[in-house]
């Protein structure tokens, strides 16, 4: 008897290399698979804005990279003597005002010269719940801990998320025809909405996501929702908080990103490498034993042969260095 309800997933009409070239953004799981790209020597510019939560400020975000457009001087917002962006997460910052201005310009900028040559774009969309300002009804991404009072809470509708995701598409195309567009909806539960309020915010999102699919021929959908909340479908997979995944529960969804998106070639290197990744992270007991110093010099042949494909001077350096 069958005790589970597996997912059944449909193959990628496109394939990620290993030359490939992504950007991730949005919310968690943008950051848990940019990670997992960048570990595997797949270049990446993972969550450059740091996490974003609803759609319409991460398409925002997207925008004005594209349209080289300045950082929107009224939205500072300043904290015990630490500034910060309301378009931006909190990992931006500095006591300087003038100078997170400058920094924030040229992230727009990386940004805008990484979508240029990118073959994939993947966004995560968390919550379909804005923070609006009262005083001008603006979205913000990060209240920056702000008096609550400052802001209206209100659920985006699939309107308003469909007309701003357009806008950025058609911008999108503009500077890069030939990329391709990955949505995800988080699996991170946002349980202060309360569960009710979250089942309404996610299936927003995903319905949003559908109709982006219908409209858009290169756009596509990865289920690590429906993963998480239909296949796993247990707290063992979350972490203690019972909100966020767990390591056991994002590498079940990567090994199935992996199956839907990546290459026969990308995943055969990746399996390669992630025993080298193991190699390095080994801790011997006696590190000028002959026995070890074999294993190195093993271990930096391996390394060469790789470094026709990939840069591993980093790794190269490590290991060379306990080379007796």
């Amino acid at each position: 008897m069958n005790f589970r309800t597996e997912i059944e997933l449909s193959e990628f009409p496109f394939k990620v290399e290993r030359n490939s070239k992504i950007l991730t953004i949005g919310s968690c799981f943008s950051d848990n698979i940019g990670n997992f790209l960048v570990d595997n020597k797949i270049e990446c510019l993972h969550n450059p804005f740091g996490v974003v939560f609803n759609p319409v400020s991460i398409f925002r975000l997207l925008t004005q990279s594209i349209n080289q457009y300045p950082v929107k001087s009224s939205y500072f917002t300043e904290n015990d003597g630490i500034w910060y962006h309301y378009d931006f997460h909190s990992k931006h910052f500095n006591s300087n005002k003038n100078k997170l201005e400058s920094d924030l310009n040229l992230l727009y900028q990386k940004v805008r010269n990484f979508l240029k040559k990118a073959d994939y774009l993947f966004i995560t969309m968390g919550t379909a719940y804005a923070y609006r300002l009262k005083k001008n009804s603006y979205i913000v991404s990060n209240c920056h801990k702000k008096d609550a009072n400052l802001f209206q809470k209100e659920m985006l509708t699939n309107k308003e998320i469909g007309v701003r995701f357009t806008q950025l598409y058609e911008k999108l195309k503009q500077i890069n025809p030939k990329i391709k567009i990955v949505f995800t909806v988080s699996p991170v539960r946002h349980t202060k909405d309360t569960l009710q309020g979250n089942n309404l915010s996610k299936s927003t999102l995903r319905l949003a996501s559908h109709y982006f699919t219908q409209d858009f021929k290169d756009i596509h959908y990865f289920p690590a929702y429906e993963i998480l909340l239909d296949d796993l479908r247990d707290y063992r997979y979350y972490a203690d908080d019972m909100i966020h995944v767990n390591e056991t529960g994002q590498k079940y969804v990567r090994e199935h990103f992996r199956k839907t998106a990546f290459s026969s070639q990308l995943n055969e290197f990746i399996d390669r490498w992630q025993k080298i990744q193991s190699q390095l992270k080994h801790k011997p007991f006696h590190s000028d034993s002959e026995a070890h110093q074999k294993f190195l010099k093993n271990l930096v042949t391996r390394l060469e042969d790789l470094s026709q494909s990939v840069n591993v001077d980093q790794e190269m350096e490590l290991v060379k260095a306990q080379l007796i």
